[in-house]
């Protein structure tokens, strides 16, 4: 199982990079092609989309991902629901349009809008399949489908570009790639929907799905009541320096760990009946993902100041701050990610809905209260919530996994330990290197913060490496390559540390 999760991530994880690569190239050409309008207008489009797409799956893919047994009966049920709503909320969204462009101002909008409905009954019609690929743990058949999905869109959008087709080579990129993976989903997953509908299955579906819906709505709107927040007491332009803040966090963490609430959810469901197995696997998983997480986002906490301008231009120097304390923040969340996929892999979506709305219902909170001493306060205030939102899994998650809050707690000392020593050598080589070119500052750092946080980790959780070693070699991946099994049969062969150890290691 570890090592099928391992598959999973890695696959998912390359899939992330291809794309957001290719995207890169992608956006540098068409920038040249089309005009800021064309983005904003489908920009301002696409935040509609989700709300219409949650409402057609209502969180029936989550719910077949992690069921005990699925039988022919209720995955119909299942579809139909789905297409059947996808078919309502496109016609909708269409008749909608219009009242949306006046909402955003924007003539422009309406056309783009209805055209863009169909991504709706595209997302909807493609949600069983691919639920049972991720139950099945295909994830290497998912990371190929998009991957090649999101390289035939794109290139889609630069012809159409090309061709001098304006806004709708974006429009375009946003439909091929939905298209494409529904349809490759339905020739791999190898089912077909039978003329069945289950009331009952339904309402089964319909009590997880509704708390799965929950959460995403309550993050939906603690988004938006953030960003009405900032824009109304500090202005359009401070919120425009938070935006390319949390951007940067998110594409760390996107490139790093997007794949392990999918793989973590369906990896929980497959051995929850064994409770000895999943709180062994949960606490294995949970030194690993501190251990891999934490560096990029502690390499980005030093490194920010230096980044923001390379990467966006000096007149972004307000965000760079800001980008700093949500990266340690984002260290502090890290377990949030595993501890999704737990709730939701044991089936128990409500009370992972009742700690989002609490933290997120803080979260906004706490931006109103401090968004008058500026966007590094509410950085800081967000980073402090961090710290009671992961105090407060530990005990949740001990008592669903019935074990002691302190054993599932333990992981997180090595991490804070190893992410200040860290991120305090690589503030020191900062400092002892401004005068220097910004790229040998940056490999300069970027070596200074690995060698230490792999040491502190060695020295503090010396199973750690090993065990992400073992994982790998039990992967397809590493499969490849005898002398990882080598390597990491001859690691974790090492004698263990004691129990009861900084890093929660077990003899």
């Amino acid at each position: 199982m570890s090592g099928r999760a391992a598959s999973g991530v890695l696959w998912l994880t390359a899939q992330k990079w291809a794309t957001r690569l290719l995207g890169f190239v992608t956006i540098a050409l068409l920038t040249r092609m089309l005009s800021p309008e064309d983005f904003g207008t489908v920009a301002a489009a696409s935040t509609v989309l989700p709300f219409f797409f949650l409402l057609a799956d209502l969180g029936f893919a989550a719910y077949i991902v992690q069921v005990d047994k699925s039988d022919r009966r209720m995955l119909s049920t299942a579809f139909w629901f789905s297409l059947l709503a996808g078919v309502v909320l496109c016609a909708a969204l269409f008749a909608l349009a219009p009242l949306l462009g006046v909402a955003f101002r924007d003539d422009g909008v309406v056309p783009v809008l209805q055209a863009l409905s169909l991504w709706v009954l595209l997302t909807a019609a493609g949600s069983v399949p691919m639920a049972l690929l991720r139950r099945d743990m295909r994830f290497a058949v998912l990371a190929g489908q998009g991957a090649a999905a999101a390289a035939v869109a794109q290139i889609v959008a630069i012809v159409m570009a090309v061709s001098g087709m304006g806004v709708w080579a974006l429009v375009g990129q946003s439909l091929v790639a939905p298209a494409i993976t529904t349809v490759l989903a339905w020739f791999t997953a190898t089912w077909r929907p039978a003329f069945a509908f289950s009331r009952s299955e339904f309402r089964t579906m319909a009590t997880f799905g509704g708390q799965v819906l929950g959460v995403e709505f309550v993050a939906m709107l603690r988004a938006w009541g953030e960003a009405a927040v900032i824009s109304a007491m500090l202005g359009i332009g401070a919120l425009g320096y938070m935006n390319i803040a949390q951007r940067l966090v998110q594409v760390v963490q996107d490139l790093t760990g997007s794949a392990i609430v999918p793989v973590t959810q369906v990896a929980f469901a497959k051995i929850r009946d064994d409770p000895a197995r999943l709180l062994g696997a949960y606490l294995r998983a949970l030194r690993l993902t501190y251990f891999a997480l934490s560096l990029p986002l502690t390499l980005l906490a030093v490194t920010a100041p230096l980044l923001v301008p390379m990467a966006f231009g000096s007149g972004w120097a307000p965000s760079q701050h800001v980008a700093q304390v949500l990266a340690l923040a984002g260290v502090l969340s890290v377990g949030a990610w595993l501890d999704h996929g737990l709730f939701y892999g044991l089936g128990r979506p409500g009370t992972w809905f009742v700690y989002a709305l609490i933290i997120d219902g803080l979260t906004l909170g706490t931006t109103f209260a401090l968004a008058g001493f500026g966007l590094v306060a509410i950085a800081w205030g967000f980073l402090v919530v961090c710290v009671v939102a992961t105090v407060t899994r530990w005990f949740l998650t001990s008592r669903l996994l019935q074990a002691r809050p302190g054993e599932v707690a333990r992981p997180f000392g090595f991490l804070v330990v190893a992410v200040l020593a860290s991120g305090a050598t690589g503030w020191g080589v900062a400092r002892l290197t401004t005068d220097w070119p910004v790229w040998g500052s940056l490999i300069l750092i970027g070596l200074a913060v690995l060698t230490v946080h792999l040491l502190t980790t060695r020295l503090l959780a010396p199973r750690v490496l090993p065990e992400a070693l073992a994982m790998l070699a039990r992967s397809k991946v590493g499969a490849r390559f005898p002398r990882l099994r080598r390597w990491a049969g001859a690691a974790s062969s090492s004698p263990p540390a004691p129990a009861g150890g900084i890093g929660g290691e077990q003899t």
